[in-house]
């Protein structure tokens, strides 16, 4: 029996772009404002650098981050949530509070 939601329905697109627990955690930093790599590995606490580069260029590629790249020595990187990402905000309160009533 084929499900209903098999190939590209919006709950699978929403899924392969923001599933993962990382790219939630990153998603809700980056609410608050534009973050440079160190800001947001902090504020994500238990993660390493190899983990939070993968997820981020995940979410650069789905269009839900900005990466700004500015050429100065050290580099810096920032980033920031799109248009894109922001439109999730809302949602993501949602999550926030239900999941703050669970036991």
């Amino acid at each position: 029996m084929k499900s209903e939601c098999e190939h590209k329905c919006g709950i699978n697109a929403a899924v392969e772009i923001i599933g993962s627990r990382w790219n939630l955690l990153i998603i809700w930093h980056l609410r608050e404002g534009t973050l440079r790599f160190t800001e947001l590995q902090k504020r994500i606490g238990d993660v390493n650098s190899k983990t939070i580069t993968k997820h981020l260029r995940d979410l650069e590629r789905g269009n839900i981050i900005n990466r700004v790249v500015f050429p100065e020595v050290p580099p810096r990187v920032e980033y920031s949530l799109t248009e894109y990402g922001m439109a999730f905000l809302p949602v993501f309160e949602a999550i926030n509070k239900w999941g703050a009533t669970l036991p």
